[in-house]
């Protein structure tokens, strides 16, 4: 007989797995749960198989949840024998209020008005809106309310109240109209300094656009709009100067930033350039466009007429073009960052004249070359953009000129050196001589010529020509004057042949020929002027 050997590493395995079939495998005991569900200020037990979740301990309950309900633990989360579920019960509700939105007072500084006595312009009226209110509740109690709209159903109007504070500076005679922008609101004098009265007080006039027609009848003028400066920027509006009862049209024409003047020759039209709000610096995008509106003392107005379509506007055309029409209306010119022209209307191009070299401000703005009509319509006088010395780069030269273009000849002719970028240039209107028509150039120069984007200003009187020449204000050792461009009155007077323009927030007089200045208003608040 035979004996059966097994291999050593087979025996303990045998062994192995005769222990284990004389056992058998552990028993899971399932045991029930008991949990406790709070809900609607009452307590409910419900008996729940190990391993289940929230949402089956309310389905077995016959617990409907509302779309606010708020439960403790969430009804994914799988209970334990301890666990407590609490239910919150959550509404909400809708309320709509009207409520009053009380007027603003207002009050004009008037220096023609014997100081303290005051005089009521415009009665306030409240406003009414209409608010809806969110209130939201937990198991019965109110736990936040919110306000999730707001409708104004009539704005309020504000109570204007003029406050006199009589004017120390004598009443000077003076020619035309002379409109003036303060705080927000637009004066005009007629006759004399001393007669002084408000044309538009809605105190939200923001001065990029404000300028008198050319018979002075009538104010053009910009008002910041009530929406964020990204959506809209500004408004344009014109008032008439002859009505008792001035009344402000709307032209329904929004974004005027660089331009918007009145076309001479023609008592109701105006030509503007647009531009698109932006969240971004300098808060806008340039159109560099131009359209002609016609407007209607009623308050119609006519559909704008496109000279111009939307252009890059060349270097630096982000920022913008400025247009100005010549005194005989015949003529559009044209000034931006890289050099001035002008506008063919009849094919819609522009016409360049001078190419100038770009600033280069390493900012957010661009610098425009100021530019002003000769009183005949036949010269341009603009400032240039200097070459530099040493190795600056000709964008960065700090210097800059005044010169004379003629469009008869052609001649480009510097009239004055080193007058700072913020000359201004502005003629006079046409003057009769013994010999001759002709006007005088009046512009700003620079007391720090090198660095004239922040130095102050000399106002200066020459001939045409660049002859004659005059520093005539401020007197040397005062502060200089901002930029600005100054303003000629409309004709000469027995008084003077005068300049207006702002010097610390107020209106001053120079007379050209005696070189005089005398200061008008003391408020300190002027802060844009025009005069015909």
């Amino acid at each position: 007989m035979k004996r059966l050997f097994l291999p050593k590493i087979i025996l303990p395995l045998l062994l192995a797995a005769a222990f284990l079939s004389g056992c058998g495998a552990p028993q899971v005991r399932q045991e029930g749960l008991l949990v406790d569900i709070y809900v609607d200020g009452a307590s409910q037990q419900v008996a729940l198989p190990a391993g289940s979740t929230v949402q089956a301990a309310l389905d077995a309950a016959g617990i409907r949840l509302g779309q606010l309900d708020r439960v403790e633990p969430p009804a994914y989360t799988v209970l334990s024998q301890d666990t407590r579920i609490v239910i919150t019960r959550v509404r909400e509700e809708y309320e709509t209020q009207q409520v009053l939105i009380p007027f603003d007072h207002q009050e004009l500084r008037n220096e023609s008005m014997p100081t303290g006595e005051t005089r009521l312009i415009q009665a306030g009226v409240n406003g009414l809106k209409e608010i809806t209110i969110r209130r939201v509740y937990e198991d019965g109690v109110e736990v936040r309310s919110t306000v999730v709209s707001e409708v104004v159903l009539q704005e309020p109007t504000a109570e204007i109240v003029m406050v006199g504070m009589q004017s120390p500076f004598a009443p000077l005679p003076i020619p035309g109209r002379l409109a003036y922008l303060a705080a927000g609101n637009a004066w005009v004098m007629e006759g004399t300094t001393a007669a002084r009265r408000p044309i538009v007080t809605t105190g939200d006039l923001d001065g990029r656009i404000f300028t008198l027609s050319p018979d002075g009848e009538y104010l053009l003028f910009t008002r910041r709009s009530t929406r964020p400066p990204s959506e809209e920027i500004n408004t344009l509006w014109v008032v008439s100067l002859t009505s008792q009862t001035p009344t402000p049209i709307n032209l329904r024409v929004s974004n005027i930033v660089h331009s918007a003047e009145w076309v001479p020759g023609q008592r109701y039209q105006i030509a503007y350039s647009t531009v698109e709000p932006s969240a971004t610096a300098p808060g806008w995008q340039a159109n560099n466009d131009l359209y002609l509106m016609t407007f209607y003392p009623s308050g119609q107005r006519g559909n704008a007429t496109r000279i111009l379509d939307a252009n890059y506007g060349g270097v630096y055309g982000w920022w913008g073009t400025i247009y100005r029409f010549s005194p005989d209306g015949r003529r559009i010119a044209y000034t931006r960052p890289d050099g001035i022209g002008q506008v063919d209307a009849r094919d819609g191009v522009l016409l360049p004249i001078l190419d100038i070299t770009p600033l280069n401000t390493h900012s957010d703005w661009a610098w425009v070359p100021g530019l002003a009509w000769g009183s005949d319509s036949q010269t341009l006088f603009v400032v240039t953009h200097a070459p530099p010395t040493g190795l600056v780069s000709p964008e960065e030269s700090p210097f800059f000129d005044l010169n004379a273009v003629s469009l008869v000849n052609g001649a480009n002719i510097r009239i004055a050196e080193q007058t700072g970028m913020f000359a201004y240039p502005a003629a006079s209107p046409l003057r009769q001589s013994e010999t001759e028509r002709s006007y005088r150039l009046a512009f700003l120069e620079a007391i720090f010529p090198d660095q004239s984007e922040t130095s102050r200003y000399r106002l200066v009187v020459m001939d045409r020509d660049g002859s004659d020449r005059q520093t005539l204000f401020p007197a040397e050792g005062l502060p200089g004057v901002e930029p600005q461009t100054p303003v000629w009155a409309p004709q000469e007077s027995e008084n003077g042949d005068f300049i207006a323009i702002i010097y610390q927030g107020n209106l001053w007089l120079v007379d050209t020929r005696s070189g005089q200045a005398q200061q008008i208003t003391g408020d300190g608040l002027i802060n844009r002027i025009d005069w015909k």
